[in-house]
């Protein structure tokens, strides 16, 4: 599965808006700075699908706003 991200890094609130069952806009509160952020992204969507971090590969965006993920679903 893919996933695109919106990433907001250094937000106030965080959290996880569902544009479209593929797109989702993710707030953080980490920087954007030595990949903090990065890290941080990838807990949250897997704490969100309920899944490792492990299971989440970033494709493409690392210094981008928008952010291609690529998941392998497996259950903790």
């Amino acid at each position: 599965m893919l996933l695109y991200v919106h990433a907001k890094a250094g937000s106030k609130k965080t959290g996880i808006e569902r544009v479209t069952p593929s797109e989702w806009i993710v707030r953080v509160h980490e920087r954007a700075i030595d990949g903090k952020a990065n890290t941080a992204i990838i807990k949250a969507i897997a704490k969100e699908l309920r899944i490792a971090p492990s299971c989440i590969h970033l494709v493409s965006g690392e210094k981008s706003k928008h952010k291609k993920f690529e998941i392998h679903e497996s259950p903790i």
